[in-house]
């Protein structure tokens, strides 16, 4: 047997031996001091440079809440609401401030489910240039001692996990202003910009992408220095199941629209507004073939351009168009509900003073396309200037990102058009000669499907339908507004007044117009 350590102890030093083990086993670890937690450091917006810019983006409407920042509470998030979030967390902006702190202004309302493609918005934002470069100081403070890129302190701080889809982490008004407002000079000498698109992208989901950015001039305004807004909505002729809209009756009545209108009939009248002048100027209303067979049938989008547009009115000129794509309706009813006074509509068979009764079309295949400005007020860029390796890496990301979701969105359709073709199987509609509808009772006789644009329709009997001028009328322009005021609106007005007492008007819930 080997011999051991602890031959030759004593009784008494083995007992002293185990004492002193217990005691180093049960003696708590001594840990080292931690470092003290400091506390965050207040960004000073006060000592950084500040310049006025234009961003043009695209937005999946079907995500968000509508375009428009809402104080309350929303079920879904809002597009401004979001950009204004990613803006505030790459400090380009004070979030204290608000909208109006970084002058927020939109070229075109979107609501609910319609999305954009050519959207702009113009605001203050932080610049990497100092007063020496002309850039406005923001509370005439000396320039700004820090000279971190922003964009390396996003990438410190802010990154975030790798996206879907091959993303990597990388109200409007007809007045048009005749200013002389152009694009600023740019100095030779200038540092290179903070690289807006690639921060905000960073930052922003996937529904929404920053597509390019424009330095502009002080008193240069998304909305008022807009000279057209260019809407597109996307249809088939086969909308609904068993009919066809005659798309050359839609472009008859199409071209009833150019020129200036009073569009209170085509739209929605929200008393809340107290809009009492209804005339905007529409520079085109076509309808151009997307993917269209031999025989006419297809895929279709509406180009509508006007300078200016009214509360959903681009929804109720197409719920018109289907109408009368589908032959329920007559192309001439058109001018009849633009002749709100006598003699304003040459063509007209009457005057329709009052808003008929009818619903407005689905608000999915709606598109903003674009937002016109005159070419010297904006010079859109899709970097900031500084020199990489490829000056053409950073456009093409963002084009590999949008085609990626893109292509996705081909195999969503490759699907539905599978299930269809399953239950085809089993439910295939009828063909050949069927019972003339006029020898059926009608308790018998197929539904009318009324097409609401996107896959939607509305059902009624074929002795059902009233056509358009039979039907209810809405009160008078002038009715709703007064009753408005002495109503709602006079409470909304005591209740903002007490509120302004209090301190407290962000309380006043602005809600969903």
């Amino acid at each position: 047997m080997a011999s051991s350590a602890y031959d030759g102890w004593s009784r008494e030093e083995l007992i002293a031996r185990l004492k002193e083990l217990e005691n180093a086993t049960t003696r708590p670890k001594q840990r080292p001091p931690s470092p003290k937690l400091r506390p965050p450091k207040n960004f000073q917006f006060a000592k950084h440079s500040k310049r006025k810019i234009a961003l043009k983006f695209c937005y999946s409407g079907w995500e968000y809440g509508g375009l428009a920042f809402q104080l309350g509470e929303t079920a879904l998030p809002t597009v401004e609401g979001v950009i204004f979030d990613a803006l505030a967390k790459a400090r380009l902006i004070d979030p204290e401030g608000g909208l109006e702190g970084c002058g927020w202004e939109r070229c075109g309302r979107t609501d609910r489910g319609v999305s954009a493609a050519g959207q702009v918005i113009s605001l203050w934002v932080r610049s990497a240039q100092g007063p020496e470069d002309g850039r406005k100081d923001a509370h005439d403070a000396g320039p700004s001692s820090e000279t971190t890129s922003l964009s390396k302190a996003m990438e410190e701080e802010n990154a975030i996990p790798g996206l879907e889809f091959g993303f990597e982490e990388d109200d409007l008004t007809d007045k048009l202003l005749n200013s002389s407002i152009s694009k600023p000079t740019p100095n030779q000498n200038e540092n290179h910009e903070h690289d807006y698109l690639m921060i905000l992208n960073r930052l922003l989901p996937p529904t929404i992408r920053m597509l390019a950015w424009s330095p502009v001039s002080d008193n240069f305004s998304s909305r008022f220095s807009c000279t057209y807004r260019h809407y597109k909505y996307f249809f088939s002729t086969d909308t609904t199941p068993g009919t066809v809209l005659d798309v050359e009756r839609m472009r008859t009545a199409a071209a009833h629209l150019i020129g200036e209108h009073d569009f209170r009939n085509l739209c929605k009248l929200d008393p809340a507004k107290q809009i009492t002048m209804f005339k905007r100027r529409v520079l085109t209303a076509e309808i151009d073939p997307l993917s269209v067979n031999p025989d006419g049938s297809g895929d279709y989008v509406f180009n509508l351009i006007g300078t200016a547009f009214l509360y959903h009115q681009v929804r109720h000129i197409m719920a018109l168009l289907f109408m009368i794509g589908h032959g329920h309706e007559d192309p001439s009813v058109i001018p009849s509900l633009l002749n709100v006074e006598e003699g304003l509509e040459p063509s007209a068979a009457e005057v329709v003073d009052t808003k008929p009764e009818y619903q407005m079309a689905d608000a999915l295949p709606l598109m903003l396309w674009d937002c016109g400005y005159p070419d010297q007020e904006l010079d859109w860029r899709t970097t900031n200037g500084a020199p990489t390796l490829d000056e053409n890496e950073g456009r093409a990301e963002l084009y590999h990102q949008l085609h990626s979701i893109h292509s996705r969105s081909k195999i969503y359709t490759a699907l539905n058009n599978h299930f269809l073709l399953a239950a085809s199987r089993f439910h295939q509609p009828k063909n050949g000669p069927s019972t003339p509808v006029d020898s059926l009772p009608p308790s018998q006789a197929p539904k009318l499907m009324i097409s609401l644009g996107g896959g939607t329709y509305k059902r009624t009997a074929p002795d059902k339908y009233t056509p358009l001028l039979q039907r209810n009328r809405m009160d008078h322009v002038d009715v709703t507004n007064e009753r408005w005021r002495l109503g709602k609106g006079f409470r909304r007005n005591e209740r903002k007044k007490a509120l302004e007492g209090e301190g407290t008007l962000d309380d006043l819930d602005a809600g969903n117009e």
